[in-house]
């Protein structure tokens, strides 16, 4: 299913080639994420080597497909936007990326998940234990990789990141994964509650996706030395497309395709997750909202619907409305954040990848 919220955009901001953007912020944060995994003890090394598609589960290298790199890609254009080199924002990049798959390897044991991108999740290989620790390995290695930035020299034109701007960008790193731990426990409790707000669902999506692309996106600046107030705009840009990035998720975990999203289907519906489409379908009232609320509070089968009775659920969550509903609320976010970038004074070429990167999010497949 291909989740389209394409909004009207100029010919030149059109022209920008998004994989380039991406294989861009790919291309300056892996080798310091690399040399961050190899600072870990065996076996976490394997097992974050493993999640990234760096190898397969015997160890001999692979290519498998690791992730959009989205917050890389922001985190680099980030430092462009304040006028610096994007190399200055590579350890930027490298951290946040660092902290979104620690929560991933969490949340996949938490979930119960045992596919993501195409393979088996790392803790069906190497066990709940080795992935938690894994996880928790990352989400050290992120300070330290931000710590560690005014140490590399200046080179090829690319000054040096102050000491000081690094422990800012640590603030703001720490800050956004307080938040998206926050976002994925709320999460959690949503799937014990036979009803959950959308003001609720939105609180949470904010925290858990939003936080973390809030900061890739203010990141690279901070490092670069911007002040506050421009990294508080990027900020902005980044949580509204957090949003819209959320939105679309929730659409994909629904009507997505396996095959192409790599994950399992109908596996929020499984769940019983109260992500947008379901919070708005039960808030709409009507008959389907009725009858969908009394399948989701019925504790009989939970977690053993077959494959007819989760796609009754997903028939009477679009009837009331909720895929519809998340679809505007993926273009209403995506106009938000466009809007911030307006406070930010930058060439508009670099507003134009900006642009590019938030059409990418709401108009997906994956």
């Amino acid at each position: 299913m291909r989740v389209d919220t394409r909004l009207d955009t100029p010919a030149a901001e059109a022209a920008v080639s998004v994989p380039d953007l991406l294989e861009r912020g790919r291309t300056l944060c892996t080798p310091l994420l690399r040399d961050a995994v190899a600072r870990l003890a065996a076996p976490m090394d394997t097992v974050a080597a493993y999640h990234f598609g760096w190898i397969d589960r015997d160890g001999r290298p692979a290519a498998s497909d690791g992730g959009k790199a989205v917050r890389p890609a922001l985190a680099v254009l980030s430092a462009q936007a304040v006028g610096a080199d994007p190399a200055t924002g590579a350890a930027g990049g490298a951290a946040v990326e660092l902290v979104h798959n620690f929560s991933l390897l969490h949340d996949d044991l938490m979930d119960g998940d045992e596919t993501r991108r195409h393979r088996a999740t790392a803790w069906t290989v190497f066990g709940p234990a080795q992935a938690i620790l894994a996880g928790d390995a990352l989400f050290a290695l992120a300070t330290e990789v931000l710590l560690d930035a005014p140490l590399r020299p200046a080179a090829d034109g690319v000054p040096a990141v102050q000491a000081a701007d690094a422990a800012r960008a640590v603030r703001r790193i720490t800050a956004a994964t307080r938040r998206l731990i926050d976002g994925q426990a709320q999460d959690l409790s949503f799937e014990h509650r036979d009803r959950v707000t959308v003001e609720e669902c939105l609180e949470m999506e904010g925290n858990k996706t939003g936080a973390l692309l809030a900061c890739a996106s203010s990141v690279g600046a901070v490092l670069a030395g911007a002040d506050d107030r421009t990294a508080d705009a990027l900020e902005r840009y980044g949580h509204h497309l957090g949003l819209a990035f959320q939105a679309v998720d929730d659409l994909l975990g629904i009507w997505g395709a396996t095959e192409v999203t790599g994950k399992p289907h109908w596996g929020d519906l499984r769940q019983r997750k109260k992500s947008l489409p379901v919070s708005a379908a039960l808030a709409e009232g009507g008959s389907a909202s009725r009858r969908l609320a009394e399948l989701l509070a019925d504790p009989e089968g939970r977690g053993h619907e077959d494959e007819e009775q989760l796609a009754a659920r997903a028939a009477l969550v679009e009837e009331a409305g909720g895929r519809a509903w998340t679809r505007d609320e993926a273009r209403r976010q995506h106009a938000a954040a466009l809007a911030a970038l307006d406070e930010v004074p930058m060439p508009d070429g670099v507003r134009g990848h900006f642009v590019a990167l938030a059409e990418f999010v709401v108009v997906r497949e994956r």
